[in-house]
């Protein structure tokens, strides 16, 4: 709905990208990251990013946890996250074309999501309002529940599994 600023969880965090677009538009966003090494740079991202004027407010609206995403959701306390937005590492293609430069120093790193379905089936349980799942526009969807809907780009497909309206 046109408006609505939810509270979003990143489950697959990375270095902060998507979460930061979502926090950019007024979202209280969580992070979680798994990778101790890609953790330790987005959390210094952040910090640093916290005393600039320009992105200050909007990294004051995003907060980082470490661990496995999977069991951090299956041990949630507090108020469920609103939205859910998962982006597993994408399966290995066998294009010729060059990957993005930060795809080829994040892959060696964190391998392929193989847990994606555990993820979202984590995800779906906590999630009050709907789980989104960025993917590759010709993937297959991640095993589990049918999304009701997708929206495609050029790349990127964001698969959408709605469990009740966000509401303004």
């Amino acid at each position: 709905a046109q408006g609505v600023r939810p509270q979003v969880l990143d489950a697959t965090a990375g270095l902060g990208k998507d979460a930061f677009v979502l926090a950019s538009l007024g979202c209280q966003m969580t992070l979680i990251e798994r990778q101790p090494l890609i953790a330790a740079l987005l959390e210094d991202g952040l910090a640093r990013a916290r005393s600039d004027a320009e992105v200050g407010p909007i990294v004051g609206r995003m907060r980082l946890l470490t661990g496995n995403a999977i069991q951090r959701m299956r041990d949630w306390e507090g108020e469920a996250p609103q939205v859910i937005y998962l982006d597993p590492m994408f399966p290995h293609r066998d294009k010729s074309a060059l990957v993005k430069k930060e795809m080829r120093v994040f892959r060696p790193l964190v391998g392929d999501d193989l847990d994606a379905p555990a993820l979202l089936e984590a995800a779906l349980v906590l999630a009050s309002h709907r789980v989104v799942v960025k993917r590759p526009r010709k993937a297959p969807i991640i095993d589990g529940p049918k999304p009701s809907h997708s929206l495609e780009g050029k790349s990127s497909r964001y698969d959408i599994y709605p469990k009740k309206a966000l509401k303004a």
